[in-house]
């Protein structure tokens, strides 16, 4: 008898392609059902062999397109791949599903389905993508499949399959980090089965966008992928005196090839380009006396840029990544990147009166930057038993790179009708940044009995950094440097009774220098900590096509550096704790309805101020840009014939920026609450689709982001219609 044919190993060799990213109880509920299937058809084929002795060929189609709907089923975030369910710790992801349902083309705009999650404004210091997650910057927490990305520049969404943001302290798994959590873009790779999509999308506001992702095979084991986009919009404000409007037009392509898909070595070679040239807006001024966002003129409408304004951009990201399957529980995977970042921007920040068609010379806001940041990284995770008690062990090294320089443009104009050009700067010697990052951390993850996983990590940081300032335009500078070696650590506790139920309790310490991201403190203060306790449940609902979990937190963070480049205080609290609660709900309810949403309840306090400062007026107030409530929402059905309707909201309670220093009364600018409804209507067939988008349906008029010292406040986007088709090949 041939057993390498029988049923049974034929099943042996089903729960060995599993692998290890699926978990022991999805496991054994496969096995039974995949056995019976082998023994199903090896019964049907041993009946027929006496009768027919050569069977017909059988010829078998899968979905050229597999992705998640709104749900996602897999991450990467914890270093291995595994069903964001099993991970013990809070995680939101946004789906490239969810992403093309909403026209949501930036990576500012696919975040607005992340609960607890604000926008912060930027001026002369941080540009950019700068959110605020549970009430705590992360700035320094943007990473590209896994890789810090904390360049100042704004994200697209058109080569990232998806966005997963895992919440809390994550120093243990990605380094140097903040309480809040970390935003990581996953990008799209090549694959084995053809996918092929054309889109063309129209709308008002001058809004136009043309995309494709082309993927094909080209050998065995070895496909091609390239991502290309183009967008230009505005946004319905303009100067009343010139008439000019803010505006974007951005463009990139993403190549990328891998050789080895489905063999023990996998190698995937890919860049990524994207070009912006736009003319900034940076809304509208409070009104200093009501302590809110102006509005007299124009109800929001008017801009106070010139024609003259630009924020230019280029972003180039080189990877290669190896990946070693030493055996069906054990995995090598090794990336290295090079990456450049360059940024010239002058923008026209509002300081009060109304627009006029030249700008102040105070008013210029003007940057160059040119970045430039090299990693190496490379992680073994594999499981093996112990004692009879298996055993998860994650483990890695990393090497950090960073290079950075930034100027200030020169006036060429006057200071009544100011003119800047990129690569025009003044005198002075710019702003200097040099950092070299040498980590290793071990994770193990203990089931010591059935159902119950204890996971315990640590981390170690060595950093060497120095960073230069100059002071007026001699050329002199002043020297700070930051060298820190610290620790960071992640415990927790994990109950997995059964397949569809999950519940953890989580403890991490983490620590963030803040000196990477050209801080003027050095080491003059010690390095950022946080401490962040969570215990939380998760559920597959509905024979797992819905999940719902809930988290409970408490974060203290100590020695809290200030966001803006530009500020003399470098410290912003000396302590300050985030409490709150997080419901999550994402998948199907039936076949035919899709749901995702959040909610995010904060209860954020100032506990001590930094030295020397004076700012006592802080003390026992709810931080900067940092909503009590917020809720999302989107939903979909599918009507018949190829129809789907859908839409959503997404709310936030008022918060403020910029309160004042010094000894004076607590009275800082407010922006009020709000809530944006968004709908959409889609055909859809085999090939191809059409689909319209009313974004801000009731055309509200809200304000989405905070400048930090309180200036200003961006206007959020006004009601838009968008008709985009799509074409599959």
């Amino acid at each position: 008898m041939n057993t390498t044919n029988s049923p049974e190993s034929k099943v042996s060799e089903l729960s060995s392609a599993m692998g290890s990213g699926v978990s022991a109880e999805r496991r054994a509920k496969l096995l039974p059902l995949g056995a019976m299937v082998v023994a199903g058809l090896f019964g049907a084929a041993n009946a027929s062999a006496a009768d027919e002795q050569t069977l017909p060929a059988v010829t078998v189609k899968a979905n050229a397109e597999q992705q998640d709907g709104v749900r996602a089923t897999k991450t990467r975030v914890g270093k291995v791949v595994q069903d964001p369910h099993d991970v013990p710790q809070a995680i939101t992801t946004i789906t490239r599903s969810l992403m093309e349902e909403q026209e949501a083309n930036s990576l500012r705009e696919a975040l607005r389905n992340v609960s607890g999650l604000s926008f912060n404004a930027a001026e002369g210091g941080r540009s950019g993508d700068n959110m605020m997650l549970r009430g705590f910057y992360t700035f320094g927490d943007m990473y590209l499949d896994g890789i810090r990305d904390t360049a100042q520049y704004d994200r697209e969404v058109f080569n990232l399959e998806q966005v997963d943001v895992l919440r809390g302290a994550a120093a243990m798994l990605f380094g140097r980090g903040q309480a809040g959590g970390v935003i990581n873009q996953v990008s799209k790779t090549p694959m084995l089965y053809g996918i092929n999509k054309v889109n063309v999308g129209v709308g008002t506001n001058g809004y136009f966008e043309t995309k494709a992702d082309l993927n094909q095979r080209i050998g065995e084991t070895t496909a091609i992928r390239l991502n290309v986009m183009k967008r230009d919009e505005e946004n319905g404000r303009s100067n009343p005196v010139s008439g000019t409007t803010p505006e974007i037009h951005r463009q990139g392509f993403a190549p990328s090839i891998s050789f080895g898909l489905g063999t023990d070595h996998e190698v995937t070679l890919s860049h990524y380009w994207a070009q912006g040239n736009d003319r900034p807006d940076y809304g509208v001024p409070f009104n200093a006396t009501a302590k809110k966002p102006e509005s007299t003129y124009a109800n929001n409408k008017d801009y106070w840029g010139v024609s003259g304004s630009f924020d230019e951009s280029q972003t180039n990201v080189s990877t290669l990544s190896y990946l070693f399957k030493i055996a069906p529980d054990t995995q090598w995977r090794t990336v290295m990147r090079a990456a450049n970042y360059k940024r010239s921007y002058w923008a026209v920040a509002p300081q009060g009166g109304a627009p006029t068609a030249n700008s102040l010379a105070s008013q210029a806001k003007t940057r160059e930057f040119d970045t430039d940041n090299f990693v190496l990284q490379s992680d073994l995770n594999t499981s093996f038993k112990v004692f009879g008690m298996k055993n998860d062990l994650v483990t890695g090294v990393e090497y950090l790179k960073e290079d950075s320089t930034r100027w200030a443009l020169q006036n060429l104009g006057t200071a009544s009708k100011p003119l800047y050009k990129s690569g025009r700067y003044t005198s002075a010697a710019p702003n200097t940044y040099q950092g070299d990052t040498y980590s290793a951390y071990v994770q193990d993850t203990l089931e010591f009995v059935p159902d119950w996983r204890l996971t315990a990590g640590v981390r170690r940081d060595e950093m060497r950094s120095e960073y230069q300032s100059p002071v007026g335009s001699t050329g002199a500078s002043t020297n700070f440097r930051g060298d820190f070696g610290e620790n960071s650590y992640r415990t927790g506790l994990s109950w997995q009774p059964s397949a569809a139920q999950h519940y953890y309790l989580g403890w991490s310490d983490s620590f963030s220098p803040t000196a990477d991201l050209y801080q003027l403190s050095g080491s003059q203060y010690p390095a950022e900590r946080s401490k962040v306790s969570e215990i939380g449940a998760k559920w597959l609902l509905l024979d797992g096509n819905l999940a719902f979990r809930t988290a409970l937190y408490h974060a203290v963070k100590d020695w809290e550096r200030n966001t803006d480049l530009e500020s003399t205080a470098s410290i912003l609290t000396k302590k300050r704790e985030s409490d709150g609660i997080e419901l999550e709900l994402a998948g199907r309810v039936t076949d035919n309805w899709e749901v995702f949403s959040g909610l995010s309840l904060i209860d954020a306090e100032i506990l001590e101020v930094a030295p020397g400062n004076g700012n006592k007026n802080f003390v026992g107030q709810m931080p900067r840009n940092t909503p009590k409530q917020t809720f999302n929402l989107w939903t979909t059905y599918q009507l018949p014939l190829g129809f789907k309707v859908g839409g959503g909201m997404e709310y936030k309670s008022k918060r403020y920026g910029g309160a004042p220093t010094g000894t004076g009364a607590f009275n800082p600018n407010w922006v009020p609450s709000y809530t944006r409804w968004d709908a959409m209507v889609a055909y859809e067939q085999p090939k191809y689709a059409i689909k319209f988008n009313i974004q801000n349906v009731f055309d509200k008029v809200y304000y989405d982001a905070i400048y930090d010292n309180g200036g200003f406040t961006y206007v959020g986007q006004a009601r838009r219609f968008i008709l985009s088709t799509e074409y599959k090949f």
